[in-house]
C-alpha cells in the first residue's frame, strides 16, 4: 500500500491553475509571432525581396497545446525558396549554391523571449 502525507496547503498551486485557465495563449503568442515575422524578413537574404516579404505566422491549437508556426509563402515551381536559401541547392548547370543559416539566428531571440515569459509566468517573478 502507498501512503502519501502532506503538510501545508495547496493555495499557491490552486492559484496558479486558476490563473492558467484564464490565460488567452493566443494573445500571448501573437506578439512573438509578429516579432518573428519581422526578424525573419530582416534576416532573409535579399535579391528581389520577395522571399523576405513573404513571411507569416500562425498559432495552431492542438489537444492541450499550442504551436507558433512561421511560414514563407514564396514558392517557385512548387519549391519553397526560403528553404533553398537556408539549406542550399543545386543549379541547372550542376553547380551548388551554399545555404545560409539565417532562420535559426533570426528566431533565437524570439525563442529566448518566449521561454523567459513562460518562466516568469510559472515562477511569478
Amino acid at each position: 500500500m502507498v501512503t502519501v502525507k502532506h503538510s501545508g496547503d495547496f493555495r499557491n498551486l490552486d492559484r496558479f491553475f486558476t490563473n492558467a485557465k484564464r490565460v488567452d495563449i493566443r494573445s500571448i503568442l501573437a506578439p512573438y509571432g509578429k516579432q518573428g515575422v519581422q526578424a525573419l524578413a530582416a534576416a532573409t537574404p535579399k535579391d528581389t525581396g520577395e522571399t523576405a516579404s513573404s513571411w507569416g505566422y500562425e498559432i495552431v491549437a492542438n489537444k492541450g497545446s499550442f504551436s507558433l508556426v512561421w511560414a514563407n509563402s514564396n514558392m517557385k515551381n512548387g519549391i519553397p525558396i526560403a528553404i533553398l536559401l537556408q539549406y542550399g541547392h543545386a543549379t541547372r548547370s550542376g553547380a551548388y549554391v551554399q545555404g545560409v543559416d539565417y532562420i535559426n539566428p533570426a528566431l533565437r531571440p524570439i525563442f529566448d523571449a518566449i521561454a523567459e515569459h513562460a518562466w516568469r509566468e510559472v515562477t511569478g517573478r
